[in-house]
């Protein structure tokens, strides 16, 4: 809905599309739908659930057998982000290097974007 022509919405690193073809081969689903949602000191949160299916307004983008669908409301706000997914000693987790957020909480977890993009 808000792409570029020839240019996917989102992109994953290596590590972060051999770890959703990881989860969605044991967990049996289609792959993963990424969202945002009002929360968090921040203002906003990314959301994550697996799917079955892709609803058919979702961007869906798919790397090296992985598979992620971007939940309508999100696109504007997800459009240019580079998925990883990081362990480190003391946690493991997706992170997000996304273009668009202006400003993010110290735990990381929550995140805000410039008000020209629509989240107030």
């Amino acid at each position: 809905m808000f792409g570029i022509p020839g240019k996917q919405a989102v992109t994953m690193t290596p590590r972060a599309s051999a770890q959703i073809s990881k989860l969605m081969a044991s967990a049996g689903h289609a792959g993963l739908r990424i969202g945002i949602k009002k929360g968090g000191c921040a203002g906003m949160e990314y959301t994550m659930e697996y799917v079955d299916f892709a609803d058919p307004n979702d961007e869906v983008v798919e790397q090296d057998g992985a598979r992620v669908m971007i939940a309508p409301m999100a696109q504007m706000f997800l459009f240019g982000t580079q998925i990883d997914y990081e362990t480190t000693l003391l946690e493991s987790g997706f992170k997000f290097s996304n273009p668009n957020v202006t400003e993010a909480c110290g735990c990381g977890e929550s995140i805000k974007f410039d008000e020209s993009l629509g989240a107030k």
